[in-house]
């Protein structure tokens, strides 16, 4: 064989105990599992290669459910913010904004709107403009040499309804209904995996629930799950996730519920209540499951927090609104005193939010600091041309912790790899969960929390050969120290690589070896049926 991994613990992803084995790996498939081979006097099994696990845990690579490396991919080859952590695959296309499908007017408008979330894409060659081409480029990746893990993709019917509807505030005609069931149905025939929304993002928010019902129709058609990122998560949170699972019963579709946080005031303690509506349409029919991450504040884009009204027209319309002063006083109206869609429905409090990356280099110092009011607000909407990214020091621990117990949850970090100083979560996800919140704090056991970070997503993606540690499935594996692995990451140094976690092996080459980022390129589109 080409591997052998001696005398390991292996947490095999399917949330059953763990048993010490000899793993053996050949042409980036598990081709052998001898448990106890020594105690047993078995012959074991030879490789050209052996690592010695003893005191080691081996497990199926992590699957970061949600992530925002459309274009991180593509720029960088090393991509240590997940490949360090142990991701052997990340789901890209969220949050119903991203780069395909789109002809020349709508990836010029959605490289504006989410400048935020992965840069401007100066960097990038933008050489397509289908969902397949997309794929087809993930997989050339670097150099024809592929991309550092690998990625599945969303639909984003944000991006959908920008092609045949535009910015407009409005209910789609027929023919453009039609025509945003073809682009979905299209980018499901080749290749995604499902489709996302973001419900607090323009142009996606605009869609009536009966519009996105028949888009889900389409989804469910193809054997896809819906990814809404909801209409809120604060005031409204519980009423926003009950439409979501109404619409998505109606229409036949499974429902997996993008970073199912209850933060902000309004939801402290209030988690059971959600547990208690999922549980109940899961335990009626119903195909639902969530992501979350094992942190408190969240992050987003400063352009986010505007009210739904100021978006309409696209990017270029919200800056000429910024600028009139008329504009800018009803938006500050909502903001502060109304509560706007954008703010989850509760009136804006500057103190919970703080800059975390600028595009323009003249705002650098702004990095780090808490906006001090709807003044500096607008500065930076306007002079960073709506590229400022955030962290809103909102959530509750208690929260959290009762979330990622669940049966149906599963690991997503939402990392947003833009800015100066990125949230930790976009490098320390993955390592925290087993760090914290299984050795530190009990909160999951370590075979719970593997099988909720690799065999359950695997099975929201359908994966066949993937997310389990068993012979003839893929060789997606990660090697990690119990004792030690943890998130170096913290909110002063977020780029700081996580701890414990040796080996990381994607289609069986390491990508990670003894701590260190190899030369590998082993990743490549995981496509719907394939």
């Amino acid at each position: 064989m080409d591997l052998v991994f001696r005398d390991a613990e292996v947490v095999d992803g399917t949330g059953a105990p763990s048993y010490r084995a000899d793993v053996g790996v050949e042409d980036g498939r598990i081709v052998s599992i001898v448990r106890e081979a020594a105690a047993a006097g078995c012959q074991r099994p030879t490789a050209r290669r052996t690592v010695d696990a003893e005191g080691l845990v081996l497990a199926p690579g992590f699957i970061d459910m949600h992530a925002h490396s459309d274009l991180a991919l593509l720029r960088d080859p090393e991509h240590l913010a997940k490949a360090a952590q142990g991701v052997t695959l990340e789901v890209l296309g969220q949050d119903g904004l991203s780069y395909a499908p789109v002809d020349d007017r709508t990836l010029a408008e959605v490289r504006k709107a989410i400048t935020g979330w992965n840069g401007s894409g100066d960097d990038v060659d933008f050489d397509w403009r289908s969902v397949g081409e997309y794929l087809d480029r993930l997989d050339r990746g670097h150099g024809g040499r592929g991309i550092a893990v690998n990625a599945a993709y969303l639909v984003p019917q944000g991006t959908v309804r920008m092609l045949a509807v535009g910015w407009e505030d409005r209910p789609a005609t027929g023919a453009e209904l039609d025509r945003m069931r073809r682009l979905v149905a299209e980018g499901l025939e080749q290749g995604a995996v499902g489709m996302s929304s973001g419900l607090t993002y323009t142009p996606g928010m605009y869609a009536p629930d009966a519009e996105l019902t028949e888009l889900c129709r389409v989804v469910a058609g193809y054997g896809g799950y819906y990814c809404p990122h909801h209409r809120s998560y604060g005031a409204g949170a519980l009423r926003a996730y009950e439409e979501m699972v109404r619409l998505t019963r109606e229409a036949g579709c499974a429902l997996h519920l993008a970073h199912a946080t209850m933060n902000f005031a309004e939801n402290e303690g209030r988690a059971p209540e959600l547990l208690a509506l999922l549980d109940a349409a899961i335990d009626a029919g119903a195909d639902i499951s969530l992501d979350t991450y094992p942190y408190t504040p969240g992050c987003t884009t400063l352009v986010a927090l505007l009210p739904s009204w100021a978006g309409e027209g696209g990017p270029e319309a919200v800056l000429a609104r910024l600028r009139d002063d008329t504009e800018a006083e009803r938006i500050r109206h909502h903001l502060e005193v109304v509560g706007s869609d954008g703010c989850h429905g509760v009136p804006v409090d500057w103190d919970t939010i703080e800059i975390s990356g600028v595009t323009e280099p003249g705002l650098a110092p702004y990095v780090g600091r808490r906006v001090d009011g709807w003044a500096t607000a607008r500065r930076l909407l306007l002079e960073d041309r709506l590229g400022s990214t955030i962290l809103q020091h909102v959530g509750h621990e208690e929260n959290v912790r009762t979330i990622m117990r669940h049966r149906a949850h599963t690991g997503g970090s939402d990392g947003i790899l833009q800015g100066t100083k990125p949230h930790p979560r976009a490098y320390g996800t993955f390592p925290r969960y087993l760090g914290r919140y299984v050795r530190e704090l009990g909160v999951l056991s370590l075979e719970e929390c593997v099988a909720h970070l690799t065999g359950r997503p695997a099975a929201r993606l359908r994966l066949q050969d993937r997310g389990r540690i068993r012979e003839g499935y893929v060789a997606d594996l990660v090697l990690f120290d119990p004792e030690t692995v943890g998130a170096g990451s913290t909110y002063e140094s977020p780029r700081t690589l996580p701890t414990g976690i040796p080996h990381v092996l994607v289609d069986g080459r390491f990508v990670m070896e003894d701590g260190h980022r190899t030369d590998a390129l082993a990743g490549r589109s995981i496509r719907r049926g394939r």
